[in-house]
């Protein structure tokens, strides 16, 4: 068995809604990560087995497989192969799994595992709007994710201003985490055309990191009516434009090539909940990951647990006793958004750089699904 290794992890900056990626291709914004980890790495393209890219909405301008697109809009020839999943919002970092699994079994040696998502070119459920009736033959109803946050928050006793604290931190977290340059090594700068002009993107669009509860407190609601609910725009994940891409090698091949890894992949969990509430796959699956890897909560310095909603991070950390100082430490989806396919690519890169910039051992990233399921990974530093 071959040990899995991360040896580079880069994502782009995530764009707003109809912001400075709105005249960008999603095929060109795939093809971002992939030249900077050529540039950083300075492999041959021919050394690349397969791309392996997450995409939740794949169909219009993300349909074709833009797994083996994007390769060949990098410029890498016709040589590259490459294959494009769907597990919704866990895509990216199933991508990085899949990796993974193939390295640890000896079918591949060196791979790229990522994801992308135009949100604003190709809006977020364009792929598909119902379920066949047969599914009421086994479930009662289907809920939005939204509706999905706001039965978890009934249900642990989440309050408004509980959660708006949640996403106050994670703005203030991701202000001073970009001030201190902690976003300098992943985060790769992106040229492309706005408006019939060259442009450079840079920076991450749309993190708020001066809002404060007052702020929050006066934004509706926006999955029930008012009154009758916590979630707003300000304690949810942010619609944004963005890809990323983690390069994963043998730890063999890594030596070979003269590469120093980052982190070590140790084990990966996805585990399947209730479709109703469906938001808190990222407890079971944080659970059996540890317990696969013979690990404890107290044993992980840092967590990445995707901010899709405060209040599955609240739930989450209620359950598994983790300490809120250790999550999501330079802010999370509510500051810097999700942009679905690639999130769970970009939360492992976040993890790899955060393990070598503080000294920890080990990280773990775990994320929610729709239609309830869960995913986790954890990465040692090398």
């Amino acid at each position: 068995m071959s040990d899995p290794v991360i040896v580079d992890a880069v994502r782009t900056p995530f764009g707003k809604r109809d912001g400075s990626f709105r005249d960008t291709h999603p095929q060109d914004l795939a093809a971002a990560p992939l030249r900077a980890l050529r540039e950083r790495n300075g492999f041959d393209p021919a050394t690349i087995e397969d791309v392996i890219y997450g995409c939740v909405t794949p169909i219009d301008e993300q349909g074709l497989n833009v797994a083996r697109l994007a390769p060949m809009v990098a410029g890498w020839g016709d040589g590259v192969p490459g294959v494009q999943l769907n597990r919704m919002c866990g895509s990216g970092q199933q991508a990085v799994n899949f990796a993974a699994a193939n390295v640890a079994a000896g079918y591949h040696d060196v791979l790229i595992a990522g994801g992308v998502e135009h949100m604003t070119r190709v809006p977020m459920g364009s792929d598909g709007s119902s379920v066949t009736e047969t599914y009421f033959e086994h479930f009662e109803e289907l809920t939005t994710q939204g509706e999905g946050a706001e039965r978890i928050a009934e249900q642990y006793g989440f309050s408004r201003s509980e959660l708006d604290e949640l996403a106050v931190d994670s703005q203030r977290r991701w202000g001073e985490a970009w001030e201190a340059g902690h976003y300098d090594d992943q985060v790769v700068p992106v040229e492309t055309e706005l408006d019939g002009e060259s442009v450079v993107v840079d920076r991450d669009e749309h993190p708020r990191p001066e809002t404060d509860l007052e702020t929050l407190s006066n934004l509706p609601l926006s999955f029930r009516p008012a009154g009758e609910g916590v979630h707003h725009a300000g304690n949810s994940s942010g619609i944004v434009d963005g890809a990323s891409a983690v390069l994963v090698a043998s730890a063999d091949a890594a030596d070979e090539r003269g590469w120093e890894p980052m982190a070590r992949i140790v084990e990966t969990e996805v585990v399947g909940v209730d479709p109703v509430t469906m938001l808190t796959g990222p407890i079971p699956a944080t659970e059996r990951v540890l317990e696969g890897a013979g690990l404890s909560v107290d044993d992980v310095d840092l967590f990445e647990v995707n901010e899709a909603f405060a209040s599955v991070v609240a739930a989450w950390l209620d359950e598994t006793g983790a300490s809120w100082e250790d999550v999501n430490v330079d802010g999370g989806a509510i500051a810097h958004g999700h942009p679905l396919g690639a999130t769970g690519s970009m939360l492992l890169t976040k993890l790899a750089h955060g393990l070598e910039r503080t000294g920890g051992r080990y990280g773990l990233s775990a994320m929610c699904i729709g239609f309830g399921q869960g995913i986790a990974t954890i990465v040692e530093r090398c």
